[in-house]
């Protein structure tokens, strides 16, 4: 059976081995076995469920919860030629029928629905009149009522088990811990089935934790190391979404918003361009995120804190799909803790479930503030050890400076004692650093003992020790809602000076992650004009067939195809992630991009002029930079790049490109013009010296039109 399976597994898939305990998995299903498999986001769970299928006959159904998801894994199967569908509420009633026509005939090979179209009478009826292969339960841990995913479709799952008793089941999932892998084990009755774990780690991430200091300069900073590469960041609140994606948008970067407020077909409509168009970064909610299937997101960035291990591991993992580098970044403060403390005191649930949450922040607010390995970290909490700091996390590259932070502590839990553990950390600062304001006179805080005691430290630095001593569980936030703080028990032999309390020191670190980052790591600078060759033609086969580019291939195929270099079909079809179908259907494709003297070059500069013809054309038809923008769905940045090159080569004049007043053109004219120096100064340079803010776009326009003057 192995054999066979290694087989598909070429010729299907295109890759050259199983990796991990893909093998074992796959013996235990298609030899009738049942099995619950916890393997980390890109580690190739699908290919579990999928290999077995191909080996056993009959049907093989797979159970998952979001549409995007189903339809993502329907067009990856289809592209490697397998008969494949998914039943949802998308399908008209024809297009049902005829799934339904494949099932009878055995044609159709896999069958994706979510719970509640399974579970209904009519279904599970008709699925017993046919030859079932396996069921495949995909995101498993969503049976969880403890987490974020619950969904309680899935606590019925366990049926399958008396009504298909000779048929293997399987569960799978990326996220869960000890307590969930029971839930799943009891709800879907998997008490005989085999476990396997493969380890949480991923190792082609690279993790950083930096406190909130102008975070959304400090995102910015981040991004500049990901330009072109597609991305999420993730905030708390809607609002946020929407103000962080169009902030980034106005700085030119191509940020979409996402979240669960929006209308459904704005919300599927920036889904789908995120899934389909390279370099875009999500702005969302954890709204976004499950469905997402995309193999290349290179990095996932948190404005806010994430409110569990679970859920930072989860979202974090959906960068590097693919195996190759991928960033997480997060920025966080205390601001983040007292907002996560007040919607869990508003949550509904018993006392029991919030103190569970409690525990699950506890955790999440130890990862941030620790000075060890965060891997290290991060895994054992999934009770996974890691014997040797893994090297590749900010604590391990900059490791981090401590400082005897018992007294200042001493006087920061005095301070909350004092002024009776009942106001929040903005006050219990301005208490120690002695200012004189309405509420410190009107509560008498100034003729406390510890009222102007602090002066030796600055704000930020006093913010810092209070977040840690959250984080220490020293001191706790009491959940009336207003961020109040009290002490905890066990700050008592440190207020006693029985023990000495070692603080981690905030220093500015760079945000740009250090290590491997993005494409970058593995893409050298020779190649990187045919890496973008490869990238536009698949982009180009992904219209031509309605799929997402990575559905084509991943950005690891391309990556081999690159460092093998085939120079003929049958040298195609050893590069990792072809099979048979890809090689017949896309193989000559890329080759020809391959074996084109400086193809890349000529391919890339044939898309440019094109993309300019058609900024041109939009502006000569009296479109602003800014609408041009818009409708092409390019950052502002780029569509004035172009502008500035159609003006220096004479296909635009100055006055077509952009809408300026004359007396403020002539201003800045004046000023490139007087500037010292021989040469005219650089934008970057001019707008800094400017006494009026102007779009930089604008300068380099006006920049072009003078130089083009001058040299002609």
């Amino acid at each position: 059976m192995r054999e066979q399976a290694l087989q598909q597994l070429r010729d299907v898939f295109g890759y050259g081995e199983f990796r991990g305990q893909q093998a074992d998995i796959i013996d235990q299903v298609a030899t009738g076995g049942d099995a619950l498999v916890l393997m980390p986001t890109g580690g190739g769970k699908s290919l579990c469920y999928q290999v077995p299928g191909l080996l056993r006959a009959g049907l093989t159904v797979v159970v998952s919860p979001l549409i995007a998801l189903m339809e993502d894994q329907v067009a990856t199967l289809t592209e490697l030629g397998l008969n494949a569908a998914a039943l949802n509420s998308t399908l008209t009633d024809d297009q049902q029928r005829e799934i339904a026509r494949q099932m009878r005939s055995g044609e159709l090979e896999f069958l994706y629905m979510a719970p509640e179209r399974l579970l209904k009478p009519r279904t599970l009826n008709f699925l017993q009149s046919l030859d079932i292969a396996l069921f495949a339960i995909d995101e498993a841990h969503c049976v969880s009522q403890w987490g974020h995913d619950f969904r309680p479709e899935y606590l019925q799952l366990g049926q399958l088990a008396e009504l298909f008793p000779g048929v293997p089941r399987m569960a799978l999932t990326a996220t869960a811990d000890e307590r969930t892998q029971g839930e799943i084990v009891q709800r879907l009755k998997l008490e005989s089935a085999a476990c396997f774990i493969s380890g949480f780690d991923r190792p082609n991430i690279f993790y950083r934790i930096v406190p909130k200091d102008k975070p959304r300069q400090q995102l910015q900073q981040f991004l500049r190391g990901h330009k072109g590469n597609a991305g999420i960041v993730y905030c708390l609140s809607r609002k946020k979404v929407e103000d962080t994606a169009a902030w980034l948008s106005d700085q030119g970067w191509p940020a979409l918003p996402y979240h669960a407020g929006l209308p459904p077909e704005l919300r599927a409509t920036h889904q789908r361009r995120f899934l389909n168009e390279e370099g875009l970064i999500m702005v969302a909610t954890i709204a976004f995120g499950m469905g997402i299937d995309k193999s290349n997101v290179r990095f996932v960035a948190h404005l806010d804190l994430p409110k569990s291990i679970e859920a930072y591991y989860q979202e974090t993992g959906r960068g590097g799909r693919d195996g190759l580098p991928a960033d997480a970044w997060m920025a966080y403060g205390l601001q983040d803790v007292l907002m996560l403390n007040q919607i869990m005191a508003n949550s509904e649930g018993d006392e029991r479930h919030k103190r569970i949450e409690r525990h699950k922040l506890d955790a999440m607010l130890a990862l941030c503030e620790m000075t060890s390995c965060r891997r290290q970290a991060l895994l054992g909490y999934f009770g996974e050890e890691l014997a040797e700091p893994c090297g590749h996390c900010d604590n391990c590259q900059e490791p981090v400076e401590t400082w005897d932070g018992s007294e200042p502590a001493r006087m920061a839990l005095s301070t909350v004692y004092r002024s009776g553990q009942r106001y929040g950390v903005g006050h219990l600062v301005d208490i120690l650093l002695g200012r004189d304001n309405e509420k410190i006179r009107t509560a008498g805080h100034q003729h406390l003992s510890t009222y102007g005691i602090g002066k030796s430290l600055a704000e930020n630095e006093w913010r810092s020790v209070f977040r840690q001593l959250i984080a220490r569980a020293l001191v706790e936030i009491d959940l009336d809602g207003f961020g109040s703080l009290r002490l905890a028990d066990s700050c008592r032999p440190l207020l006693r000076g029985e023990e000495t309390l070692l603080l981690r020191k905030d220093i500015t670190r760079s945000s740009a992650p250090m290590g491997r980052t993005g494409n970058k790591a593995v893409i050298a600078d020779a190649d990187r004009d045919l890496w973008e060759a490869l990238r536009a033609r698949r982009k180009q086969l992904a219209d031509a067939h309605g799929v997402p580019p990575y559905v084509i291939f991943p950005d690891s195929t391309l990556v081999d195809m690159l460092r093998q270099r085939p120079a003929t079909l049958q040298d195609m079809g050893l590069v990792s992630g072809i099979g048979a179908h890809k090689l017949e259907r896309y193989g000559a494709d890329f080759l020809q991009v391959l074996q084109q003297s400086g193809g890349a070059e000529a391919a890339v500069e044939q898309d440019q002029q094109a993309q300019a013809h058609e900024v041109n054309a939009l502006v000569l038809s009296g479109m602003s930079a800014e609408q041009v923008a818009r409708q092409l769905g390019k950052p502002l940045r780029q569509v004035y790049g172009q502008l500035a090159q159609a003006i220096a080569t004479g296909s635009l004049t100055l006055e077509q490109a952009i809408d300026i007043g004359p007396a403020q053109l002539e201003r800045i004219q004046d000023a490139f013009l007087n500037h010292d120096g021989e040469d005219l100064p650089g934008v970057r340079t001019l707008a800094k010296e400017l006494d009026e803010a102007v779009d930089e776009g604008v300068l380099h326009c006006i920049r072009a039109a003078l130089v083009a003057e001058i040299s002609g």
